[in-house]
């Protein structure tokens, strides 16, 4: 059994939970020829659940062809895709500042859900599990929210926020799993990584 994983994902926040396990990993990232992004189309009609747990596996298919494609070592291969939703609509990552204010905006004096999928490619062996947490935001006001959007850093983030970052200041209450918000659920990785053998306790 090897003694790390290819984690394939793009997030810092992914790089530093796994540090926090304890879980050596060297990233496995698309290439410039893969179309990442298009994997995260929604479907008609996909609730939330379905849909973040499809392209996570979508995402763990490809990385495991970019694996074989490459000649690497072999390896357990980590995924995960984090989504946001409100009433059953889907909120995945802003198309640019207006979008991350209407999200925001949406969001402000709510509560939603988050989503955040992960799977584990172990040899032949598929695992997977899904983490679902509430967030209740507070109301904001319009300057509120284009602050925090001028700040820069609702792009890229699924329902246009970062936990971890100044939008905690607005959230009310929380029910669930604060690294599962952040895009990787820490309970359910090392279950994933217990039951492959990776960690061991």
């Amino acid at each position: 059994m090897a003694d790390f994983i290819y984690l394939a994902s793009q997030s810092p926040r992914r790089r530093q939970l796994l540090e926090q396990l304890g879980v050596r990993h060297e990233l496995l990232l698309p290439g410039p020829d893969e179309d990442a992004e298009g994997l995260e189309a929604v479907q008609p009609g996909e609730s939330p659940a379905v849909y973040v747990q499809r392209v996570t596996a979508l995402k763990l298919d490809a990385a495991v062809l970019r694996h074989a494609r490459r000649g690497l070592a072999p390896a357990p291969i980590l995924c995960s895709d984090t989504t946001v939703a409100l009433d059953g609509r889907i909120y995945g990552k802003p198309e640019g500042a207006q979008d991350a204010a209407r999200m925001l905006s949406e969001l402000a004096g709510r509560e939603h859900q988050v989503l955040t999928a992960v799977a584990l490619q172990a040899g032949a062996r598929r695992l997977a599990a899904l983490s679902v947490s509430r967030v209740r935001f507070a109301a904001m006001t319009p300057a509120q929210i284009a602050a925090y959007v001028a700040s820069g850093e609702p792009i890229g983030k699924a329902g246009a926020y970062a936990i971890q970052g100044p939008a905690a200041q607005y959230v009310e209450n929380m029910d669930g799993s604060y690294t599962g918000i952040m895009g990787l659920p820490l309970f359910e990785t090392a279950g994933l990584l217990r039951e492959a053998g990776v960690l061991r306790d």
